[in-house]
């Protein structure tokens, strides 16, 4: 069903089709017997998908990444396709239009998704008002952090640190987002110096609190070894308490679709099939570096349950979807779901 409604949506503008079935499946899901097909359909319950890290316990390890739901708009609609966490954002402390459109396109061939969205979100305390309302039907939700377009990089810090003071009492965990190729020198701010100085300075806010809540870094699959290893240092001398590997990348090789659509395309983010082996080098390699001390969440490339499971041996303990959910819909979730309880019972066993 849902490949064929695909072929339709398909035919009309990406920003506007995410918005539309969002909108269309969040009036759908108000009534009863609906959300009860969606929990028979797509909901599954076993002990081995309880997953617990950074501290906290995920009903199940399968998650939607930041993006999707900029402004916790869905939680609701999201918890019902079976998501174990959302991760909302990536939020600002104003709101902002992000960039121009046409600014997100589809590369069917590949199965991907070019974005210059530009973190385009309402603001933190939207998103606030939104999160009071939603029932969040048992999953974990992180708020992502950015820093308006506007702010200096030399400012930064202080939108981080509105973002975060005024998300935490609503949000289970916190990632920061310095890897967003859609934001003017952004990822500058994951060089060392200054990235070092950003997290340090949210750490310490976050031990003042009496009851602190994790702390992840959102990473580029554009970095060197080298730079993989200044972050792994970062991680340590910071002590936040995990990685997300990995956000979109700026590279274009290796795909399907021609070199004339991709450069008449332009600027922005690629996600989709061709991140797949570059995300999962990037976790393998932290993983190995850091000898298994660093918790990550896989995200990147994620188009089947082989995916995903791919993802877990490199080294993730947890995954996110986003393009993949987008090109195979909802039973994506449940098909994953059920073959990490193969994958954890046989590892049991």
């Amino acid at each position: 069903m849902y490949l064929f409604l695909r072929k339709i949506l398909f035919f009309f503008d990406p920003e506007r089709v995410h918005y539309f079935t969002m909108n269309t499946l969040s009036s759908i899901l108000k009534l009863s017997f609906i959300r009860s097909i969606f929990k028979r359909k797509f909901l599954i319950e076993n002990q081995n998908l309880f997953t617990n890290a950074f501290g906290i316990e995920f009903k199940n390890p399968v998650g939607v990444a930041a993006g999707f739901d900029k402004n916790a708009k869905y939680i609701n609609e999201l918890s019902y396709c079976g998501f174990g966490f959302i991760e909302i954002g990536t939020l600002t402390p104003k709101g902002q239009e992000g960039n121009p459109k046409k600014r997100l396109f589809r590369l069917k061939r590949d199965e991907a998704i070019i974005n210059r969205m530009g973190f385009n979100n309402d603001g933190v305390v939207v998103a606030i008002d939104h999160l009071k309302k939603a029932r969040k039907n048992g999953v974990i939700v992180g708020g992502n952090i950015g820093k308006n377009k506007i702010t200096p990089n030399e400012r930064a810090t202080d939108d981080y640190l509105i973002c975060f003071e005024k998300l935490f009492d609503f949000v289970d965990y916190f990632v920061v987002n310095v890897s967003s190729p859609n934001t003017p020198n952004l990822r500058a701010l994951q060089e060392r110096e200054p990235l070092e100085k950003l997290l340090s300075t949210l750490v310490i806010e976050n031990n003042k609190k009496e009851n602190p809540k994790p702390i992840l870094l959102k990473i580029a699959p554009d970095l060197s070894n080298d730079q993989l290893d200044d972050i792994i240092d970062i991680v340590r001398n910071t002590n936040i308490h995990g990685l997300i590997a990995t956000n979109t990348t700026i590279s274009r090789s290796n795909l399907l679709t021609s070199n004339e659509e991709v450069n008449d395309i332009g600027a922005g983010g690629l996600s989709g099939k061709p991140l797949l082996s570059r995300s999962t080098e990037v976790i393998k390699y932290i993983h190995q570096k850091s000898n298994a001390s660093i918790p990550i969440i896989g995200v990147g490339g994620i188009h089947s349950a082989e995916d995903a499971i791919e993802k877990m041996k490199a080294g993730a303990v947890l995954i996110q979807l986003y393009t993949g959910f987008i090109y195979e819909g909802p039973s994506l979730i449940r098909k994953i779901n059920e073959e990490i309880v193969k994958y954890r019972g046989g590892a049991n066993g």
